[in-house]
């Protein structure tokens, strides 16, 4: 069960795998047997050590990922993405849970198979249209704020596809289909071609772009600071500014611990990280904090969620996620589940922040930015608007060997709203690494920043 939390699906659409921190403990009731996930359009069969995934339509069952025990309640997939599965007081009930992936998804047993899932399914451009189509029409969040008839859409496009279509050909037609969108986490691919399509206006946060970004920031913004370090295997950048601020530039929330990849390897590099920025007396010292997400490719919601827990002393609510839950009715979801930010006992700070974000805070850095939101204290927003997605990624897998990635799922603020599209907004409109900013070197945001703090910061800690 791959978990997508990142931009990876706009640049080389690579899964965010990680590894369990719960185990099922031996009175609970055997979870081998036969699940169907709440929402996901997903069942799960379990039996004999092994974890077999099936993707399910209205038109179809087509097996997706597999894994194989690894402990009581845990399961490893080949990449190396580990799951836990365990009962919820009842046998029937369960959960499962990614740690890229804030929340768990509930499973309800059932009987048997689906039917479609016993026998071989269909294969051809026909019916890779077929299954194309139904993924987005049960999954799919956002037709309606994004104003598309996808129905239209299949009266459009299914009269060019028939069994003697190529796969280049069908690979044309679907991302034209989803083209529309501009949804950086919709995808399509086949073998190595991918399409995906970014918010207009915007740019994906490519490892060229970082590059260049970090350099002018060293030479522009941080030519005087103290303390410069760089942790988590370059992902992360601490400073103290001139002014008395700290400057905390993250790329991203992931890949921090080489070529490990387990949650537990991430979490401590960026344990490491914060200790060492937020040690000693800093917190106390610093009249305010900047957190640079301008250049951030996402990755896991949790580690964006520890982050959090280190610049707060009280308890509070990040977002809530929910995903569809109703093929035939898109205003049905799942259950809300809360993310809660709890205060961490390792150094932290509480003081104001000023939170740096644009076109290319995709993903991850924007459910960081969204639980910042709801941050007790002053926390101000600078920038443009975020990229505008936040939900895990569906990978399903197409009959002609080609897969389709898109979200199902949004993150709700305390009040209800979503901002998947628009992006989150700033506080303070300011122009991010545009031509002009680079060529008469200015960096009007950073600058509004440390103005802002000077003028309204103060410690914490």
């Amino acid at each position: 069960m791959r978990v997508i939390t990142a931009t990876a699906v706009a640049l080389a659409l690579a899964g965010g795998g990680t590894s369990a921190t719960a185990t099922a403990t031996a009175h609970r009731p055997t979870v081998d047997g036969f699940w169907r996930m709440d929402g996901y359009g997903t069942v799960l069969a379990i039996r004999n050590g092994t974890f077999q995934e099936f993707q399910t339509t209205a038109v179809s069952c087509v097996e997706g990922d597999s894994a194989r025990r690894t402990g009581p309640g845990t399961y490893t997939t080949p990449d190396g993405t580990v799951i836990t599965v365990r009962t919820q007081g009842h046998r029937d009930h369960a959960s499962m849970r990614a740690d890229g992936s804030v929340g768990d998804r509930k499973l309800r047993r059932i009987v048997e198979l689906p039917e479609a899932c016993t026998r071989p399914a269909p294969d051809g451009p026909l019916a890779a249209f077929e299954v194309f189509w139904q993924s987005f029409e049960q999954n799919y969040p956002f037709f309606s704020a994004k104003g598309i008839d996808w129905h239209a859409v299949r009266e459009q496009y299914r009269p060019t596809v028939d069994a003697k279509t190529t796969d280049d050909e069908l690979f044309d037609v679907f991302s034209e289909i989803v083209r529309p969108l501009s949804d950086a986490h919709v995808a399509v691919r086949y073998g190595d071609n991918v399409f995906a399509q970014v918010r207009p206006g915007t740019t994906v946060p490519t490892g060229e772009l970082d590059t260049k970004v970090k350099k002018f920031i060293m030479d522009r913004d941080l030519k005087d600071a103290r303390n410069l370090q760089e942790f988590a295997n370059g992902r992360i950048t601490y400073a103290d500014l001139p002014g008395g601020q700290g400057y905390l530039r993250i790329s991203g929330f992931g890949g921090y611990a080489g070529e490990e990849t387990s949650y537990a390897a991430q979490l401590a590099e960026l344990d490491m990280a914060l200790d060492t920025a937020l040690g000693k007396d800093r917190p106390r010292r610093l009249k305010g904090l900047i957190i640079d997400l301008r250049i951030n490719g996402g990755g896991s919601d949790v580690l964006g969620i520890h982050i959090a827990e280190r610049l707060t002393d009280n308890a509070y609510v990040a977002y809530a996620k929910r995903a569809r839950n109703d093929p035939a009715d898109p205003t049905r979801h799942t259950r809300p589940q809360p993310a809660y930010v709890l205060p961490a006992h390792g150094p932290h700070y509480t003081g104001p922040i000023a939170v740096l974000t644009g076109g290319s805070t995709f993903s991850a850095g924007e459910t960081f930015t969204q639980a910042l939101m709801e941050r007790p204290g002053r926390t101000v927003r600078i920038g443009q608007p975020t990229q505008g997605v936040f939900s895990d990624v569906m990978v399903r897998k197409l009959p002609n060997g080609m897969s389709a990635f898109l979200p199902n799922e949004e993150f709700l603020t305390s009040s209800g709203r979503t901002f998947d599209g628009t992006g989150i907004p700033p506080h303070l409109t300011e122009p991010v690494f545009t031509k002009e900013e680079f060529d008469r070197k200015k960096d009007s945001a950073f600058d509004r920043a440390v103005s802002v703090l000077r003028n309204h910061g103060g410690g914490g800690g």
